[in-house]
C-alpha cells in the first residue's frame, strides 16, 4: 500500500497528544502508599506533583485492574474494577481528579487481545460445552492427531513454549485446546465474535465516563487471527515473535518488500475495523481522547496504518527504540518516521525505554558484534557476555534522551529514566516474577530488571518507595546515589537535565515544529534545526566543533567550543553578519 492509498488527514493540528510528553507509570514499582511492597494508586496520587514539576503533559498507567498478576496485571480478571493490591475505584477517581487539577492527562492501559484465565468469561467457557456461546468468546479448537492429542497448529507463545493448552472437560475427559499467544493464564479472545466487540465498547465507555483521557492498547496488532489458523514457521533470521520483521534501511532505499511475510496471528487487516469503531466511541467524548497502539509492526510504512485518520491517534515507534547507537541509523529512522507518520497526518512518537525492554541507560552501552549500522543485537544475549559499562550507558542515555526530546511529535518517558536508572541484572532467580523467565526455564531472563521499584529518597526505607522498606523486587544499593532527592536542584544531574530539556522543549514549541537536516558535521553526528534550535548529537569517537551561539542545554559539560563524544547540545546559533 502506498502513501496515496491512505485517507486524507483531517485532524486538527492543536490536539494535545500531537506534541505531548507522556510519562509511563508502572504501578507496581512507582510508589507504594500502604507499605506492602507493591506500588498502588494512592502512592501514585501522592507523587503526582513531582511529575508536574518534571514537566510532562500526561501519565500512562500500566494495568491496575483486578488480576491474579501472573503477568504483572496484563492478565485481567475484571476490566471494570481496580485490583485490591492497587486500591479501589474511588482511589482511581481521586487520582484522576488530582491529575486533572495539575493539568495532567491520564491514559489507561487496555488489554483486549486476551484476558486472565481467572476471568468469569473464561471460567464460564470452561464449564460450557464445545460449540457453546461461552466457548465462542475465546479461541477454542479441537486438537489434531489421534484422539485430538496434538495442538491445533504449530504456533509458539511469545513467552516461550507452545501457544495452545488442552483443557479437561467438565466430565473429566480430555477436551478442546485454547490459544494463548502469551502465558497459559492469558487465553486469547475470538474477535470474530460480535459479543467480544460489544464487551470492549462497554469497557471503553466505562473508563471514558469516569474521565480517562484515552487508552494505550496492549498488543494492538494481535486481536485478529488469519481464518483457519494455519501453521506458521518464521524464516531463519526473522525478527522476534512480537514483530513482523523487515529493515528500515531497505524500506527507505527501496530494497524491501512492500509487505514482509505476515504471521497469521499478527497485523491482520481485520484489526483496523475494530479501531475505527473505537475511534468513533472516543469521538463522542469531549477533550481529544486518545488511542495509542502498542503494535510491534515493521516496516514503518505498515505501522502507519494503525494511525490513519479514522483509527488510532498514536502508535509507539519501536523502530526508533530498537535503533543502535549509530548516527547513520538514527538519521535513517528519524527521517523514515517523520515521513511514514506524516503521510497519514499523524505525529511521530519517540520512545527509548518501557516496562518490556532493557532500560536504555544499559542497552546503549552494550558492545556491538560489528560496526555495521544495520546489525541489530539482542540486548540480553550481549549482556550475558558482559554487563554494560554503567558510565558509558548513562552518558549515552542522557545524550539519547536530549536528542529524542528535541524531535517534533510526541515523546514517552518511562518511570525512572529521568533519574538515569540502569537495568538491574543481578536479581536472584527466586525473586523473579516475569513468566518469560519461568516458561523458558531461565534461558530468557525476562523483564524484571526494568521493573524494580524506583528510588525517591536516599535515606528512607526502600529509598522512599514506601515507609516500611518492603519491595516486591530487591533494589540495588547503588540506587541510593540515584534517588530523586539526591539529584533535585543539583546542576548537571540527570533529573535536572530532564527538567531543563522538557522546559525548553515546551518553551521553544519543538513538539509542533519541523526539522531541517544539517549535513556539515560528518557521518557520526546527528544534526538538525527545529523551530530555530540547532540540535547536535555527537555519536563518534572525536569531539566536534560547535557553532557560535548561545547554548541552551547540553547532556554533558562542555569545554571551550567542542562537543564531546556521546553528547547532545541545543544551541541558538548566532546568525552570520
Amino acid at each position: 500500500m502506498d502513501a496515496e492509498d491512505f485517507p486524507t488527514a483531517t485532524r486538527p493540528a492543536d490536539e494535545w497528544w500531537r506534541s505531548a510528553v507522556i510519562y509511563q507509570i508502572y504501578p507496581r514499582s512507582f510508589a507504594d502508599g500502604d507499605g506492602d511492597g507493591i506500588g498502588d494508586l494512592p502512592g501514585i496520587d501522592i507523587r503526582l506533583p513531582a511529575l508536574r514539576e518534571l514537566g510532562v503533559d500526561a501519565v500512562w498507567l500500566s494495568p491496575f485492574y483486578t488480576s491474579p498478576q501472573h503477568d504483572a496485571g496484563y492478565d485481567v480478571a475484571d476490566y471494570r474494577d481496580v485490583d485490591p493490591r492497587f486500591g479501589t475505584l474511588a482511589d482511581f477517581d481521586e487520582l484522576l481528579a488530582h491529575a486533572h487539577s495539575l493539568d495532567l492527562k491520564v491514559i489507561v492501559d487496555l488489554v483486549p487481545n486476551h484476558s486472565s484465565s481467572d476471568h468469569v468469561w473464561f471460567q464460564e467457557a470452561l464449564a460450557a460445552a464445545p460449540g457453546s456461546p461461552e466457548r465462542a468468546r475465546y479461541l477454542f479448537r479441537d486438537g489434531t492427531g489421534p484422539n485430538g492429542d496434538e495442538a491445533p497448529n504449530n504456533w509458539e507463545s511469545v513467552f516461550g513454549g507452545p501457544a495452545w493448552t488442552r483443557i479437561t472437560e467438565a466430565d473429566g475427559t480430555p477436551g478442546q485446546w485454547y490459544l494463548h499467544l502469551f502465558d497459559t493464564t492469558q487465553p486469547d479472545f475470538d474477535w470474530t465474535n460480535r459479543w467480544v466487540h460489544e464487551q470492549f465498547l462497554d469497557i471503553l465507555r466505562f473508563w471514558l465516563d469516569r474521565g480517562a483521557d484515552g487508552f494505550r492498547v496492549d498488543v494492538a496488532h494481535g486481536l485478529v487471527k488469519e481464518a483457519g489458523l494455519p501453521d506458521w514457521t518464521a524464516a531463519e533470521g526473522a525478527a522476534t515473535t512480537m514483530s513482523l520483521g523487515g529493515s528500515l534501511e531497505d524500506e527507505l532505499t527501496g530494497h524491501a518488500e512492500q509487505d514482509p511475510p505476515t504471521p497469521p496471528y499478527w497485523a491482520q487487516d481485520g484489526v483496523h475495523e475494530i479501531y475505527r469503531e473505537w475511534h468513533q466511541v472516543l469521538a463522542e467524548y469531549e477533550g481529544d481522547r486518545v488511542l495509542v497502539a502498542e503494535a510491534w509492526v515493521e516496516p514503518l510504512s505498515r505501522v502507519a496504518r494503525w494511525v490513519r485518520d479514522d483509527e488510532m491517534h498514536q502508535t509507539f515507534n519501536f523502530g526508533y527504540l530498537e535503533t543502535p547507537w549509530s548516527a547513520t541509523s538514527l538519521r535513517t529512522v528519524i527521517a523514515g518516521s517523520l515521513k511514514a507518520f506524516g503521510d497519514v497526518g499523524a505525529p511521530s512518537t519517540w520512545v527509548l525505554s518501557n516496562h518490556d525492554v532493557m532500560r536504555h541507560a544499559s542497552r546503549l552501552a552494550l558492545t556491538r558484534p560489528s560496526t555495521t549500522d544495520s546489525a541489530v543485537i539482542d540486548p540480553w544475549e550481549a549482556a550475558k557476555a558482559a554487563v554494560p559499562d554503567a558510565a558509558v550507558g548513562l552518558r549515552r542515555a542522557r545524550a539519547a534522551s536530549t536528542l529524542m526530546l528535541a524531535l517534533p511529535g510526541s515523546a514517552y518517558i518511562y518511570q525512572g529514566e529521568e533519574l538515569g536508572l540502569p537495568e538491574v541484572f543481578d536479581i536472584p532467580d527466586a525473586d523473579r516474577e516475569d513468566p518469560v523467565f519461568s516458561r523458558t526455564n531461565g534461558e530468557r531472563v525476562g523483564r524484571d530488571g526494568c521493573r524494580v521499584p524506583i528510588p525517591w529518597e536516599a535515606d528512607a526505607p526502600a529509598y522512599g518507595f514506601n515507609a516500611t522498606g518492603e519491595s516486591w523486587l530487591p533494589q540495588p544499593r547503588e540506587w541510593r546515589d540515584l534517588a530523586r532527592d539526591t539529584q533535585q536542584g543539583v546542576p548537571g544531574s540527570t533529573l535536572e537535565l530532564y527538567r531543563a530539556t522538557l522546559a525548553e522543549r515546551s518553551r521553544r514549541e519543538l513538539g509542533t515544529g519541523s526539522i531541517e537536516w544539517l549535513s556539515d558535521y560528518g557521518d557520526d553526528v546527528v544534526a538538525f534545526v527545529n523551530n530555530g534550535v540547532t540540535v547536535i548529537a555527537n555519536l563518534g569517537e572525536v569531539a566536534v566543533e560547535l557553532p557560535v551561539g548561545d547554548v541552551l542545554l547540553s547532556s554533558e559539560a562542555l569545554h571551550e567550543a567542542a562537543l564531546p563524544i556521546d553528547t547532545t547540545v541545543w544551541v541558538l546559533v548566532t546568525p552570520d553578519e
